[in-house]
């Protein structure tokens, strides 16, 4: 009787954790879309620098500057290449936000590469109930899918203590 009122306990407490992921998605999204609307507007200034200067594209205008014998202006233009290489990432990150189901997101966010991200998301986090019903829908089946697992290891050690007391 105590262990399945601590399985109950414990089940529900993984529910709980399992309902903060599609908050946390949102979080995450909301942070991806103000990173990336920074970003997107830095990248429209050097658009529209390159075009006021004449250059064909910002890549043109960045190998030039790349080739300039002045090294701030060199050390700019490594700025310009990595603030491109990031706008890329996260229009890719925005698109599965945008179209993307939650294990995708969740995906995304976990993802080693953009811990930063996450732990900047998490410290503006507030915990709460999905209102949506895919979101509360992920947060049953991934406390379903936890808890079984968790539980694989007491299950087969109660049918083994169970097989050894029942076998002469």
């Amino acid at each position: 009787m105590i262990a399945r009122l601590i399985d109950k306990l414990v089940f529900g407490f993984i529910l709980v954790i399992a309902l903060q992921l599609p908050q946390l998605a949102d979080h995450y999204q909301q942070f991806l879309s103000g990173l990336y609307e920074s970003t997107r507007w830095q990248v429209e200034g050097y658009e529209a620098t390159a075009k006021e200067y004449h250059y064909v594209d910002v890549d043109a205008m960045i190998a030039r500057h790349q080739q300039n014998e002045e090294p701030s202006v060199r050390a700019d233009a490594e700025q310009k290449v990595q603030t491109l290489a990031l706008y890329k990432a996260l229009t890719q990150g925005v698109a599965i936000f945008n179209t993307g189901n939650l294990f995708e997101k969740t995906a995304y966010m976990f993802n080693p590469v953009r811990f930063d991200y996450l732990e900047k998301t998490i410290s503006n986090f507030k915990p709460g109930i999905p209102l949506t019903s895919s979101g509360i829908g992920f947060g049953v089946l991934v406390a379903l899918v936890v808890h079984y697992l968790g539980s694989i290891p007491f299950i087969l050690w109660a049918r083994r203590n169970k097989r050894l007391k029942t076998s002469p």
